[in-house]
């Protein structure tokens, strides 16, 4: 994997279209440096799993999603066996008169069943096998106590066992980043293995550069506007949901599509379900607008 300063990953993040602050492309580099994962935590819409993709592309790595929810376990995690493709290789294994007409045949039968070729990768499995490459545990707080450990475990390692097959380990250890909304506290001992940031919405002048680099059909003027009320809006504690940077992303392309050069009363209102995602939050902006707009 190619070896970049700080201020090098920083120009090359930003080729991406992400921009990051100091503090993040610092802890970004050290991560990559020290071969340790980075725990990214923070509001939804704050750039958390964007800075996983835009760290594949700029180095040029596959990226690899695992994508956490409530229930998940190992196996949709490392791999399974392709159950289908096994059972036709033991028809295909009794057509040709293979099949178990003595002990030693079928011991070599259920061997073959468990061939790589019959082997499924998850995520996990598949990074070791493909790195150099980024995996990407998204909103790894939505997981259960025992995932937590398993990963623990693989983080330490960079490696897994296949009773069939063996130990499967990275020959180089994969660029690692797990994101978390904070729904629920991690364990201290996945965060000690970690490298942390917290990552809060951007500040005006940053969400405005963001929408500049992300959106470039976007008029200065309007995406100034847009990212104005947008952060007033976020400011409102009684919204459900506050937009994170994809929705002010969403809403200045939206009004730049619309042909608009300045936001108005009349088209902010028909195009707030870009910006936010619940009837409630949209009553109450539309309620706000005259004052936003103001």
């Amino acid at each position: 994997m190619e070896t970049l300063s700080a201020q090098e990953l920083t120009a090359r993040l930003g080729t991406t279209g992400y921009l990051c602050d100091e503090a993040l492309a610092t802890v970004t580099y050290l991560a990559l440096r020290m071969e340790r994962p980075l725990l990214l935590e923070g509001e939804p819409g704050t750039g958390k799993t964007a800075l996983a993709e835009a760290i594949a592309e700029a180095l040029e790595l596959p990226l690899i999603r695992l994508q956490c929810y409530e229930g998940i376990d190992a196996t949709q995690a490392l791999y399974d066996w392709d159950f289908p493709r096994q059972i036709l290789h033991l028809r295909a294994l009794e057509a040709a008169g293979a099949g178990p007409q003595d002990r030693q045949s079928v011991e070599e039968a259920e061997k073959s069943l468990y061939d790589q070729r019959f082997l499924l990768a998850r995520p996990v499995l598949a990074a070791l096998q493909q790195s150099p490459a980024v995996l990407l545990v998204d909103e790894v707080d939505r997981a259960d106590d025992e995932f937590e450990a398993f990963l623990l475990e693989v983080l330490s390692t960079y490696q897994v066992s296949i009773p069939e097959l063996g130990t499967v380990a990275a020959a180089t250890p994969p660029v690692v980043v797990l994101t978390s909304n904070r729904t629920r506290e991690l364990h201290d001992a996945l965060k000690r293995r970690c490298l942390y940031h917290w990552i809060d919405h951007p500040g005006l002048a940053r969400e405005v550069e963001i929408v500049r680099s992300r959106a470039p059909e976007v008029a200065e003027a309007l995406a100034r506007q847009v990212v104005t009320i947008v952060q007033a809006v976020r400011t409102d504690a009684g919204l459900l949901k506050p937009p994170g940077v994809a929705e002010t992303l969403d809403w200045a392309r939206a009004l730049s599509y619309l042909g608009s050069d300045q936001v108005d009363l009349a088209t902010a209102s028909a195009t707030l379900g870009a910006l936010v995602k619940y009837r409630e939050d949209a009553d109450r902006v539309r309620a706000a607008l005259d004052r936003l707009l103001s």
